[in-house]
């Protein structure tokens, strides 16, 4: 047993279109529930969060079109790719969240999905600002400065 979390792949997936886009105010880690052939797709690393957004419904929170590609070893007991999954968080957070998200402008994006130490999915969700266009203007510059400044140092 401890041989195997040795040689266990690490799994973080990042949406790196989402700090381009938005401007983070606050993050949670939340559990995921999911089937038995999407953890194993997600510990292949098959997932892609890009177009993914969290909502509420009946007080619970959802995340929607996060794919999860079917498992190749699996037959006719596939998922389906981008269905709806439940978030688990605490109903202190869960409350803290949706008075939150009810102002406008704001929303709750996934930011990565990874597997903790004792081999359960995770996705790691912001509240989120969106940026203006002179916002993201500034980011690149920022992006450039740095990196001409890094070039310089070698």
């Amino acid at each position: 047993m401890a041989q195997a979390k040795n040689t266990q792949k690490i799994i973080n997936i990042k949406n790196k279109k989402a700090s381009f886009e938005f401007e983070f105010l606050d993050k949670y880690v939340a559990g995921i529930s999911l089937k038995g052939t999407e953890i194993k797709s997600v510990r292949e690393g098959k997932v892609s969060l890009v177009e993914a957004f969290c909502y509420f419904r009946r007080g619970e929170l959802y995340i929607k079109q996060m794919h999860i590609a079917p498992y190749s070893m699996a037959a006719h007991f596939n998922h389906e790719a981008t269905r709806e999954r439940k978030l688990l968080l605490q109903k202190k957070e869960l409350n803290k969240l949706e008075s939150k998200f009810d102002q406008k402008g704001l929303s709750i994006i996934p930011v990565r999905i990874f597997i903790n130490d004792r081999g359960l999915a995770k996705v790691e969700i912001a509240l989120a600002k969106g940026k203006k266009t002179h916002d993201k203007r500034d980011d690149i510059k920022k992006k450039d400065a740095k990196r001409e400044l890094d070039r310089m140092a070698f």
